[in-house]
């Protein structure tokens, strides 16, 4: 029992810091867009990131069975999806909008995940959940809309950006329950990250009348994205995920905008209005409301848990 309890504790405490470092993204990445391109920055990282997991994947002494090819291409086309499709998305609408909206806005992908499974695998959804989402949409309406008051078009375009991301992101989760069957954390995660560099380096070219080699500054904020973002976030969630019920992962890391505003302020010197902190709480009571008929169909129902890499920050 003792040894159980000491288990769920550092599941725990691997997705609370996966949130952390999550959060914390947006305002690095907000800061590294004055000195690199949104498309470079995806470049860097995830180029980085694909060499540290293959040395990890390497170096393994019991290394998983590689995927056949027919499981190769689908777990490629969902690292094309969720890794560059959503980061293109992420980081030119943080360009356009703020750190603070981002973390606000992050909060509703979980909802769209479930939206988007209720389109395509006709899961049933609970009342309770419906309105959970209802709610969150709710408040992520009320973010754009200060976006659009306080920053004009620009911002607004830039919200609307990160919701279309959310959907990419969303796409990426329906797939991954099909194309991780049978993978470990590490040889998912490397073979969806060396899709979604070469996407990126490919989409880096449009910017290369602007490259230039970064400061210092800049460079460790890059690594940062790359080493604790990239590599450390996706590998300690999955290690939490792993020993807990997939919804009381995804509740923690609805601390995701929580932190991520804190990092906003502190990072990027920025105000969070009374509007945009309402649409925030509004968003993370819905989040709450749904998970609430969520954990209840899970404990009585015994609902089977998804794969480690369906979920997500």
């Amino acid at each position: 029992m003792v040894e159980e309890r000491k288990t769920r504790a550092l599941a725990i405490c691997s997705v609370v810091a996966a949130a952390l470092l999550w959060s914390s993204s947006y305002a690095v990445t907000k800061e590294v867009l004055a000195d690199v391109g949104p498309l470079t920055i995806g470049a860097i990282r995830f180029t980085i990131a694909a060499v540290l997991l293959a040395i990890m994947a390497r170096m393994r002494r019991n290394p998983a069975a590689p995927p056949d090819a027919r499981q190769r291409r689908m777990i490629y086309l969902s690292g094309l999806l969720g890794i560059t499709a959503y980061f293109v998305l992420e980081n030119i609408g943080v360009e356009l909008s703020t750190a603070s909206d981002a973390s606000l806005i992050v909060a509703t992908y979980p909802l769209m995940t479930m939206l988007l499974e209720l389109a395509l695998l006709r899961t049933r959804m609970p009342l309770l959940r419906v309105s959970g989402v209802l709610l969150a949409t709710l408040g992520a309406f009320l973010v754009v809309r200060n976006g659009a008051e306080v920053g004009g078009s620009a911002r607004w375009f830039g919200d609307v950006l990160l919701l279309l991301g959310g959907l990419m992101w969303a796409g990426y989760n329906v797939l991954g329950k099909y194309a991780g069957r049978g993978q470990d954390a590490v040889n998912l995660t490397y073979h969806q990250t060396v899709a979604g560099a070469a996407g990126f380096l490919l989409a880096s070219l449009l910017e290369v009348e602007d490259w230039r080699v970064p400061d210092a500054s800049a460079s460790v904020l890059l690594a940062y994205l790359a080493v604790a973002c990239s590599v450390g976030g996706f590998l300690l969630y999955n290690y939490g995920l792993r020993r807990m019920t997939s919804s009381v992962a995804v509740n923690i890391l609805n601390l995701v905008p929580v932190f991520g505003v804190l990092g906003a302020v502190v990072i990027n010197n920025e105000t969070v209005r009374l509007t945009q902190a309402l649409g925030g709480m509004v968003i993370i009571a819905g989040v709450a409301l749904g998970l609430i008929e969520r954990r209840t169909v899970v404990e009585k129902a015994a609902v089977p848990e998804p794969s480690p890499v369906t979920e997500r920050i």
